[in-house]
């Protein structure tokens, strides 16, 4: 069903079972799948919608990315299945590089105000809280949740089931599994309760939890602590999946709280 006050550009394409609402815009090569709902005032350029997707009042998807390097060329905006987009959401379509594309998997909530910027990467499951802002090029893995009002560097990764407390800012990379706050958002543990509903074990938790607590250990650089987590032979799939992210980190993971500004200051005094 299509409100009669909707403007529909002639090239989208829309599911006989999606349903527009009043005063919504559809721009250009527009997609949207069955039962998605868009429900009033929002403005849908440049993406592909799937199935069962919900489009809050004044959400914008897929308008022109931030970046001074943009000059028009033909980029989008991707959203799996069964995801939600509250108000106020703002999702810009790619600028020209990568795969062209801005990406947010199935079953993702993205709350009242998040933005989620040019060539983003939300995987399945995501989780987003209310005024979280995404840089550029942010890769957010399975399952991770983002408290609201957090902001995050271009080109960093929030690592798959990992949480990060409201009000935080990060320029690294956040570890798969952890549970960190602040500014940057320090790693304080593993995310117990997500690994539990996943259906992990005990067993398998406490060996994540070892390998944890050497990574966030001051007594080993990072090396040293892979290395240590490798001699005490104590390895499953969860501890591999912390090792690689910390070895392909290309800006460095948030593992530590590092002395810095006024703290470092106070001593000294």
């Amino acid at each position: 069903m299509i409100d009669k006050t909707a403007i529909i550009d002639p090239s989208a394409v829309i599911d006989d079972t999606a349903i527009i609402g009043p005063h919504v815009i559809i721009g250009k090569n527009v997609k949207i799948g069955a039962r998605t709902r868009v429900i009033a005032d929002a403005y849908i350029e440049y993406a592909e919608i799937g199935e069962d997707c919900t489009i809050s009042p004044f959400s914008t998807i897929g308008t022109e990315p931030q970046d001074l390097g943009y000059k028009g060329e033909e980029t989008k905006v991707v959203i799996g299945n069964g995801t939600i987009i509250k108000e106020n959401v703002t999702i810009h379509r790619a600028a020209a590089c990568g795969d062209f594309t801005t990406r947010v998997g199935n079953k993702c909530l993205l709350m009242v105000g998040t933005h989620v910027a040019h060539n983003c990467v939300l995987e399945d499951e995501v989780i987003l809280a209310n005024l979280v802002t995404l840089g550029g090029h942010i890769h957010v893995g399975f399952g991770a949740f983002v408290g609201g009002m957090s902001v995050f560097h271009q080109n960093i990764r929030i690592g798959k089931m990992s949480i990060v407390s409201g009000f935080s800012a990060a320029r690294q990379d956040i570890l798969p599994y952890s549970k960190g706050e602040g500014r940057p958002p320090v790693a304080r543990g593993l995310n117990v309760v997500a690994l539990k509903r996943r259906g992990y074990s005990m067993e398998d938790i406490n060996i994540a939890k070892h390998a944890f607590e050497l990574l966030i250990s001051e007594k080993y650089n990072t090396t040293q602590a892979i290395e240590q987590i490798y001699a005490d032979g104590k390895i499953n799939s969860l501890v591999e999946d912390m090792i690689e992210f910390v070895k392909t980190s290309k800006r460095g993971v948030t593992l530590r709280n590092h002395k810095k500004g006024y703290r470092a200051l106070k001593e000294e005094d």
